[in-house]
């Protein structure tokens, strides 16, 4: 795809070198080396603060080569995604380019920081559960490896071509390459599960929405604008490279700011989670627990497990022995590969797991004080009744009162499990700022000049940002992944539709046709590599 098009603008393109000094260029560095160093240093702590020093030199190797590469995913996300936000600004000459890739990336910092963490295991859920509980043996290894090089593979092929492309569906496509595939490679009998399609299905659906809601409600908002706000200058596009009125600019720029915030807020967690399977398999002593958590919040743990193990017990059958914990372990594993957590035996023993879980956090009195000989079976366990408690099929079994304090204990052990550690969110945000300091050039033209017929007009340019901006900050509320580039890509082609603009139909179908084939092509590129690499591992 050429950087032209048949269609003319009516203005030139802005000077994609504008705002670029050599002292932004060592300002950046110098953010890069204080993070790299702030990360090693918090690795290194956490290892210590967990007696972790003993960990073997290969699982050091193999723990740096992975964190690069989940690190080079997001390296390769902000080529596409973070490009997005600055289109806007930098076609409206509300900001010069490179002044808005930093403004961009601060708020993109900013975002993961304060994310919740939803979203990163909201994809981590997608993968087989006997993985994520054995992502230190070489099945695991094999698989994180397969799912982030086979994202980065489909995001680097769409990059080079300047096609927008959604990273979420590159990465979901992935995992569920790598599901099916380790599905297909479990030895006749076994019961290994693959692809979780419920939870897939909900996130997919996310997905498909994004480019529809972005393109239908920037369409209305610019409708609407046009209705109350009857200011001439709104719908014009820039003159050359005169800035814009200062009222427009500080409209666009605020949009942007809010895109960058959510975006890093949403997509900034994509690769977190990915990331603490990772540390999770190299150095489990350290990451496998969150050690973080208070000692005041132990009474309560204990609290909440005793009341769900009660519950379990009163569903159990009557009169029947408890099993043992190992027993235990592989009913509830069971019963989720085959995707039926219910029945009087599944309640027992899920009793069972809840009073390992409890009498282990009353016998060291904290999660912190846990040693790492007990680790991994207190995280097997707490990670597969969580697991258990989201999927079962019991909503009609148990009591609205019982209900509730179940859905009480999985959110204390998730809060146990699933945490990501401040040290990620920076090495995750300075991956993202990278990204975009590379590669956003390509994708900035495509969504500035090769959507519509007609230059970006300052309305056109907020309520696509608008939209963005509301839409992915509430998907990050309720713990959802969206595509920030198929809600900004759709809502800039709304406008250009409710505007009378015209649309490049060529761009659009290249677009949706790397949106029809992305899940496939990302699945069979995983699936394959993960076959290879169960080979090496």
């Amino acid at each position: 795809m050429s950087d032209t098009t048949a269609d003319a603008m009516p203005t030139g393109r802005p000077d994609m070198r504008g705002g670029e000094h050599p002292a932004f260029r060592m300002f950046f560095l110098g953010i890069v080396f204080v993070a790299l160093g702030f990360v090693g240093y918090s690795v290194l702590s956490d290892l210590h603060a967990a007696d972790g020093q003993g960990v073997a030199i290969g699982a050091f190797v193999l723990l740096g080569l992975a964190l690069l590469i989940a690190l080079g995913f997001e390296f390769v996300n902000g080529f596409h995604d973070t490009a997005n936000a600055v289109a806007t600004v930098i076609y409206t000459n509300s900001l010069p380019p490179l002044v808005a890739v930093v403004w961009s990336g601060m708020w993109n910092l900013l975002g993961v920081l304060v994310s919740s963490g939803a979203v990163a295991y909201s994809i981590v859920s997608l993968l087989p559960v006997e993985l994520i509980l054995q992502v230190g043996s070489g099945a695991g290894h094999a698989m994180i490896f397969a799912l982030l090089l086979a994202a980065i593979i489909w995001n680097l092929a769409t990059w080079a071509m300047g096609i927008p492309n959604s990273s979420s569906h590159a990465l979901i496509g992935s995992i569920m390459g790598v599901g099916i595939a380790n599905q297909l490679m479990a030895p006749h009998g076994i019961a290994t599960q693959g692809v979780d399609w419920g939870q897939v299905t909900k996130v997919f659906k996310s997905l498909l929405f994004s480019p529809i809601c972005g393109f239908a409600l920037s369409a209305a908002l610019l409708i609407l604008m046009k209705v109350v706000i009857r200011n001439r200058k709104l719908y014009e596009a820039p003159k050359g490279d005169q800035p814009s009125p200062w009222w427009i600019r500080g409209l666009l720029i605020g949009t942007c700011t809010g895109v960058s915030f959510f975006h890093g807020g949403n997509d900034g967690q994509k690769g977190m989670g990915l990331i603490m399977l990772i540390l999770i398999g190299a150095a489990p002593t350290a990451y496998a627990l969150n050690r973080a958590m208070p000692d005041s919040m132990t009474p309560g743990f204990v609290q909440s497990a005793d009341y769900a193990a009660e519950a379990f017990r009163a569903h159990a059958a009557p009169g029947s022995s408890a099993p043992g914990v190992e027993e235990a372990r592989h009913i509830v594993s069971d019963a989720l590969s085959s995707r039926n957590v219910t029945g009087p035996q599944v309640w027992s023993a899920l009793a069972v797991l809840s009073d390992s879980v409890s009498n282990a956090v009353k016998s060291y009195g904290s999660l912190r004080s846990m040693p790492s000989a007990s680790v991994s079976n207190v995280r097997t366990d707490m990670y597969l009744t969580s697991d258990a408690i989201r999927t079962m099929k019991g909503g009609d079994t148990f009591t609205t009162d019982e209900n509730g304090r179940l859905k009480k204990f999985m959110q204390a052990l998730n809060d146990g499990t699933r945490f990501i550690p401040i040290w990620v969110k920076i090495a995750v945000a300075v991956a993202l700022g990278l990204g975009t300091m590379v590669g956003w050039k390509r994708i900035v033209i495509t969504v500035g000049e090769k959507i519509g017929k007609t230059h970006l007009t300052y309305a056109q340019g907020a309520a696509a940002e608008i939209v963005a901006m509301g839409t992915i900050g509430l998907a990050e509320g309720y713990g959802m992944p969206v595509s920030t580039t198929h809600i900004l890509s759709g809502g800039v082609a709304g406008t250009m539709a409710a505007n009378g603009s015209g649309l490049q139909w060529s761009t659009l179908r290249t677009m949706a046709l790397a949106w029809v084939i992305t899940l496939p092509a990302a699945m069979m590129i995983s699936g394959v590599l993960y076959i290879l690499l169960r080979q090496v591992f």
